[in-house]
C-alpha cells in the first residue's frame, strides 16, 4: 500500500521547489525532486518502523517526482497557453504558429521534468528511507 497524502505532499514540495530553484538558482534545480521524494518517503506512515527493502521507498519517491514533473508541466502549458492566445489576438497567422510551438514546448518540458523527477525522486525516496530506518527503535525479545 501506498501512503498518498505523503506522496501528494512530497509532488507539492518537488513542484514548488523546482520551479523556485529553476527561477533563483537554476544548476540547483534537482534538489526539488530529491526533496520532493525524501519527504514522500520519510513522512508515509507506512515507513514508521520499517526495515527492508529500500525499492519501496524509491518507487514512493519516484511516484512523487512523476507526479511533480507533471504539475509543473501544466503550470508550464497553462501558462504559456494563455500568452500564445494573447499573441493569436494580435497577429491572427503568427499566432497559429506560435501556439504550435508553445503546446510542443510544453509537451516536451512535461516529459522532460516527469523523467527528471521521477529518476531524483527515487534518489531522495532511497535517502528518505535509509534515514527512517536509523531513526526506527529496534527492540529483540529473547
Amino acid at each position: 500500500m501506498t501512503d498518498w497524502k505523503a506522496i501528494g505532499i512530497g509532488a507539492l514540495i518537488n513542484a514548488v521547489l523546482t520551479m523556485v530553484f529553476t527561477l533563483v538558482l537554476f544548476p540547483l534545480f534537482f534538489l526539488g525532486p530529491v526533496i520532493g521524494g525524501f519527504m514522500a518517503t520519510y513522512l508515509s506512515r507506512e515507513n514508521i518502523g520499517f526495515i527492508g527493502n529500500p525499492t519501496e521507498g524509491a518507487a514512493d519517491g519516484a511516484v512523487a517526482g512523476v507526479i511533480g514533473g507533471l504539475v509543473i508541466g501544466l503550470i508550464f502549458i497553462l501558462g504559456f497557453g494563455a500568452l500564445s492566445a494573447i499573441i493569436g489576438l494580435i497577429f491572427t497567422q503568427i499566432g497559429a504558429v506560435a501556439g504550435t510551438i508553445t503546446l510542443i514546448t510544453g509537451l516536451f518540458i512535461t516529459f522532460v521534468t516527469v523523467i527528471i523527477g521521477g529518476l531524483f525522486g527515487a534518489i531522495g525516496g532511497v535517502i528518505g528511507l535509509s534515514v527512517r530506518e536509523k531513526e526506527s527503535i529496534r527492540i529483540e525479545y529473547h
